[in-house]
């Protein structure tokens, strides 16, 4: 055989990989991902409650909150459109309804109805 000026000495692949190891980008660097993943499922999950909340309550206004109540005590939910609330959960006071209900969101994002007498406000 005859020997050209391009052939070169058989090298393993992992020695030849630690020329380039200052060219990779260091733990600090790097991006994580997983976080970015997540949050975008709180807000898709957030964007989906209110889809749903606006669909169910057919809630066409603005979403602001008028005021913060406190849950006196612990009431489960009889139909769909109740709030099951927690005694000393913090609700937000969305809209008042012509009745003795206001409709009200919890941390986790859920809307539904709660009768006055059972949150406190301050």
């Amino acid at each position: 055989r005859e020997k050209d000026g391009k052939s070169k000495a058989w090298m393993p692949k992992f020695l030849i990989a630690k020329e380039h190891k200052d060219q990779r980008k260091s733990s600090d660097d790097v991006e994580r991902s997983i976080f970015k993943v997540k949050k975008s499922n709180a807000e898709k999950s957030k964007i989906e409650k209110e889809k749903f909340f606006r669909e169910t309550f057919m809630y066409d206004k603005e979403i602001n909150v008028i005021n913060t109540a406190t849950a006196e005590c612990s009431v489960p939910s009889k139909r769909r459109v109740d709030l099951p609330v927690t005694a000393g959960e913090q609700l937000d006071v969305i809209d008042v309804t012509e009745g003795n209900a206001v409709i009200c969101r919890n941390s986790e994002g859920r809307y539904g109805y709660v009768l006055v007498e059972h949150l406190n406000f301050r």
